[in-house]
């Protein structure tokens, strides 16, 4: 086989801890990731020449060097593991650019995905997971079922099985924010492995809701004042019926979850401001096929 064309899932924090920061300067977290079917598709060639191509359609304020996490995965694997040849990969992106929603993650995850089966590496679960953890800590989590409670830096995930009967609106704003800079504002105290949370299983939406209602994520309350815009998001979400509104990761997208569609008034209600808005569905992995 010498191409292959996969599909990469965006995440949702369903709800996110910060428990404190790590000796090796990672923090450790507590959350549930959910995977939704909005997608970045990635196709993958090898080649008889040398070296690693990037080419992207749609956004082209995105890097192709090893800025990019798809070409700083490929080289990763291809130094480990002494692979020949040439590789071009084409990237058609979709899902919002550092917006919480864990798309560079996902396409990493694709391309170890993709370079594991291009090249026959027949890698262990633990080796997809190592190779992720040294690009990124949520890359992990696209290799789980699409559900996962996830701690320490990302790594430790913990299968776990919720409801996919309700619809989630994705809004992201025009705002760049930080990582890095959202977790060196958190003033953080010393790491702690207990976030105090109390989790159950949910067998269907009203219980997911009840469960996760009051958890939050703890960047939220920090951006929330920094960038008034958010509240202004959530208030239309609320209003357009959402039995919940959230931060994903350290945003700025904001989600709300819905049992039933809204109604296309509400939604146009939504996109009033200068926001990009989709409607998702939760979702299991793998997506690759």
């Amino acid at each position: 086989m010498d191409r292959m064309n996969i599909k990469a899932p965006a995440k949702i924090n369903l709800f996110l801890k910060i428990l404190g920061k790590r000796q090796d300067g990672y923090h450790n977290i507590l959350s549930w990731f959910q995977a939704v079917d909005l997608f970045d598709y990635l196709s993958f060639e090898k080649t008889g020449g040398k070296g690693i191509e990037l080419a992207i359609d749609g956004d082209h304020s995105l890097p192709t060097d090893s800025d990019n996490l798809i070409t700083r995965t490929a080289g990763l694997l291809f130094e480990r593991y002494d692979l020949q040849g040439g590789l071009k990969i084409r990237l058609t992106k979709n899902i919002p650019i550092a917006a919480g929603l864990g798309g560079g993650s996902s396409d990493a995850a694709a391309t170890i995905y993709a370079i594991n089966s291009l090249y026959e590496l027949n890698l262990a679960a633990e080796k997809f997971n190592d190779s992720g953890l040294a690009i990124g800590s949520d890359v992990p989590f696209f290799f789980s079922s699409g559900q996962g409670e996830v701690s320490g830096r990302g790594g430790d995930i913990k299968e776990i099985d919720l409801p996919t009967d309700y619809f989630i609106i994705l809004v992201t704003p025009k705002l760049e924010i930080s990582t890095g800079e959202s977790y060196r504002r958190l003033n953080l105290g010393l790491t702690s492995n207990d976030a105090n949370v109390k989790l159950y299983s949910c067998s269907n939406f009203k219980q997911l809701i009840d469960c996760i209602g009051d958890l939050g994520n703890d960047f939220e309350s920090m951006h929330l004042q920094s960038y008034p815009v958010l509240g202004r998001i959530m208030d239309a979400l609320n209003r357009a019926g959402a039995e919940l509104t959230r931060m994903s990761g350290s945003g700025p997208t904001i989600f709300g979850l819905f049992k039933d569609m809204p109604e296309r008034e509400d939604l146009i209600q939504i996109t009033r401001g200068d926001w990009q808005l989709m409607t998702v569905r939760p979702i299991t992995l793998p997506a690759w096929e």
